[in-house]
């Protein structure tokens, strides 16, 4: 039937993302492909280039990877068929590249004002560096005491004395670490990406939420959550998704499908008569 149809690009991404679920389930305990392929700020000792990439096609559980399929099978598929398999892809992944440039811009300027606490006291690059590697999870929760703890055999290592640490200063350490520790795992910047074109193209088309069972149309829903997600980037409020999702992701890949569709209206398929 032409509802459940699917197109190429879509296939082939909906298979990579399944295998590379697989496989972070079954190889390692899930911890392999975490530490290879999910995505660090570069000052991470774990980050890799490659995962810029990669990180699009790795999820959390099942119900992440479900949710992201069940958006890419129905909004990718749509968009595909209007935009082909190369400008879709295209697409696609300068979604996700743009949701990992704000994402990076966002944290930088986030930690770069706590660097600047730090660099008061002096110490060797060496060190603070360090910072961002510490493993200061107890119970699932960021530990003050086990953080200083750590920190004094560092300082003893470079033959600093800790005791120059002021509230402000290990306030700095705690939030960099903080913010540095996560990992980024996900297709949902790319498909926000696919989820603005979509809105572009068919503006009056009607979405529900599952759990809001009333037709909006596509020039407003898609906004909507849009700005749900900016609220939430903001206040660290949640209101339909999990409190660890990367709403700032969604926004960058959103907003980079909005300009990559906002170009190509403009420059390119008002030569193919293809009318907004």
């Amino acid at each position: 039937m032409r509802q459940f149809q699917i197109t190429d690009t879509v296939k082939h991404l909906l298979i990579i993302n399944v295998i590379m679920f697989i496989g972070t389930m079954a190889i390692g305990g899930g911890e392999l492909f975490y530490s290879l392929f999910s995505l660090r700020f570069p000052e991470h000792e774990l980050f890799q280039p490659w995962q810029i990439i990669t990180h699009m096609f790795m999820h959390g559980d099942f119900m992440h990877i479900a949710f992201n399929m069940f958006a890419l099978w129905m909004f990718g598929t749509a968009v595909e068929q209007v935009l082909g398999k190369r400008k879709f892809f295209f697409l696609y992944i300068s979604a996700g590249l743009g949701a990992v440039l704000l994402t990076f811009i966002v944290y930088y300027f986030q930690v770069f004002p706590l660097l600047s606490d730090l660099s008061t006291l002096g110490l060797p690059k060496e060190l603070t560096n360090q910072f961002f590697n510490l493993d200061i999870v107890r119970n699932g929760v960021f530990d003050k005491e086990l953080l200083y703890n750590q920190m004094q055999p560092l300082f003893s290592e470079f033959n600093q004395d800790i005791t120059k640490l002021n509230q402000t200063t290990f306030d700095a350490i705690y939030r960099i670490n903080y913010l540095s520790r996560p990992s980024m795992v996900g297709a949902s910047g790319a498909i926000m990406g696919i989820l603005a074109a979509f809105g572009m193209m068919n503006p009056n088309a009607e979405l529900m939420l599952i759990f809001l069972p009333i037709p909006i149309k596509a020039k407003y829903f898609i906004p909507g959550i849009i700005i749900l997600d900016i609220i939430s980037a903001i206040t660290g409020q949640s209101f339909f998704s999990p409190n660890n999702t990367a709403y700032v992701a969604h926004i960058g890949g959103a907003l980079t499908g909005f300009l990559i569709m906002w170009y190509w209206k403009k420059n390119q398929f008002n030569k193919n008569r293809w009318d907004l």
